[in-house]
Order: structure tokens, then sequence, then C-alpha cells
């Protein structure tokens, strides 16, 4: 294995994290980036860390210019730096949606627009963008971070298209479902119950894997979710099902019983974060969960056979 110098902005806590210590096991050199300070050096001491905001381009900027004055290159930019707010879009504040989208769209604008001026520089380079499973389907009381990756989305498309030019410039995504992150807690909270994953719930060392592989074998884009391409087809394919299911699932699988008042959570800074959320999940939920996936899964296949079958 060659050793590469990796870049991952948001690497204090959740999926970040678990990427930048992935990378640091296979030999790569890191310079990590996020808000917390103290909570990079959680991540990886040995490694170079740059505290930044991805809203802010100079302090990308500044990133990009340690990474190189220490390494000479860079290699890989993973970012996968987002805040979430939980809330019906009404009642979620202006100022906390702006500011959701500022860091999940612009934010990796910014990060792009930052890698792919080195990588045209050095001639190469692989840029992972980490989206979610709610850039290609919507639920209820999540209305920034589903606007924010349905643009970030579109921008990966983009930029892969605007690449081709160079066959050794890379833009990869990565679009995990439920992951067991603190983004969940941490969150800015208008629904009046603290968030959770729903089932199924992947680890973050899962989705970090495929992070390290995208880099060593880049695609378009991977998924990463037992259950993602069922519910990507039941909201493309079945509309009306999809959308009489899913809010009752969101209340009842991606908010707790966990009454909480409302506040704004990391949005506008850090805070401190406990790895490893509220993906705990009784035998009761789970069971809901099961018979709704297979409702939808149910009603696809019938779908498909009378579509095979006509008559």
């Amino acid at each position: 294995m060659s050793s590469r110098v990796v870049v991952v902005t948001g690497a204090s806590s959740g999926i970040g994290r678990a990427a930048a210590r992935a990378f640091a096991a296979r030999g790569d050199r890191l310079v990590l980036a996020a808000r917390s300070e103290d909570g990079l050096r959680q991540t990886d001491g040995d490694a170079l860390i740059v505290p930044a905001d991805v809203t802010r381009r100079d302090d990308l900027e500044r990133v990009r210019r340690a990474a190189v004055e220490r390494f000479g290159r860079i290699d890989v930019w993973v970012d996968t730096a987002a805040v979430m707010a939980y809330g019906k879009f009404e009642d979620v504040p202006a100022e906390v949606f702006d500011r959701v989208v500022t860091t999940d769209l612009l934010g990796p604008a910014n990060v792009a627009r930052t890698a792919l001026r080195q990588f045209r520089d050095q001639g190469h380079g692989t840029l992972i963008l980490v989206g979610s499973l709610l850039a290609h389907v919507a639920v209820p009381y999540m209305s920034s971070y589903i606007t924010s990756k349905w643009g970030a989305r579109g921008l990966a498309r983009v930029l892969r298209q605007e690449t081709r030019d160079n066959k050794h410039i890379h833009v990869c995504s990565v679009a995990p479902g439920s992951v067991d992150t603190p983004i969940y807690t941490s969150a800015a909270n208008y629904a009046g119950f603290v968030g959770r994953p729903p089932p199924p719930v992947d680890t973050a060392d899962r989705v970090a894997a495929r992070i390290v592989r995208q880099a060593d074998r880049p695609k378009p884009e991977v998924s990463v979710g037992a259950t993602n391409r069922l519910i990507e087809f039941g909201f493309h394919a079945l509309p009306a099902l999809y959308d009489a299911l899913v809010t009752p699932l969101m209340r009842h699988g991606g908010l707790s019983r966990q009454e909480i008042a409302h506040h704004d959570g990391n949005v506008f800074a850090p805070k401190p974060r406990v790895e490893g959320g509220p993906g705990r999940w009784g035998r009761a939920r789970i069971g809901v969960a099961a018979v709704a996936v297979t409702l939808v899964g149910g009603a696809a296949a019938n779908r498909l056979l009378s579509r095979k079958n006509p008559g």
C-alpha cells in the first residue's frame, strides 16, 4: 500500500472520525479539520489538526495550505461535515434553517472549490462527498437537511461532468442510511422529542470502510444501508403509499419518546458530543419497522408483477 495524504473535514465525531481512523490504520497521512479542536485531538492526536468551519472559505484555504506545506500535496479530500434540525418546516426558525443549508450545501461547495483547485494544480486527486439516503428520498421534520442533501447530490453530479477532462481527478459520493452517530442528539430540535436513526442502523465504521474503498477504487456513488434501495424504490414507484407510511414511521422511528425543549443544538457552534448515538431499539419498534418495510416491499413486488402481466 502506498501512503496517501488525506484531508477529512468534519473529522471531530461520527462518520468523519471513523473515516479518519480507518485511513490512519491504512497508513495514510492525515489532515483533520472541524470546528472543535478538542474533538479533532480525540480523533487522532498524531494527525495535522487545523480547526476550520466549512462555511468559511478562508478556513478551508488554511486547511489546503497547511496540508500542502506539510506534505506537498493532497491525494484525497473527504467531506463529512454536517448539522441537522428537527421540526416541521414552519416551526424551525428561519435562521436555523438557513444555517443548516449553509453548512450542509454551501459547505460541500466550499470544500469542492478548494479541493478541485488543488487537484487541478497537481493533476490528480479524489474528492469524496458524504451525502445521505435523504438526498434520494424525503421524510417529514427534516426539511433543511433534506433540502441541503438534495442540492449537494446535484452539485456532485455536475462536478463529475465538469472533471471528465482529467481522468486522474475523481468526484465521488457516499450515501449512508441510518448510522449510529451523535448527529441526532446534537441536532437543533423543534419537534419536541429527541431524534434518533430509524432502523436498520449501521455503524460509522461500516460507512468509513466504504469511504476508504471509494478512495482506493473511485465510483460515482455508493449506497450504504440494507434497505436503502427498497426505500428509494418505494419513494419513486409508490409515492402515495410511501407518503402515507413515512410520517407515522418517522414519528415512531426517527423520533424517540424522550421529550425535549426547543433548542438550536450545535447548528451555530460546536458542542460536546457523545459517540454512539441513540441507535438502540426494542423488539416492538423493530417489529413495526419490519412490518412497514414488508408492506412497501410487497406493494413494490405486486406493482412489478402487474407490469409484467398486464392482462
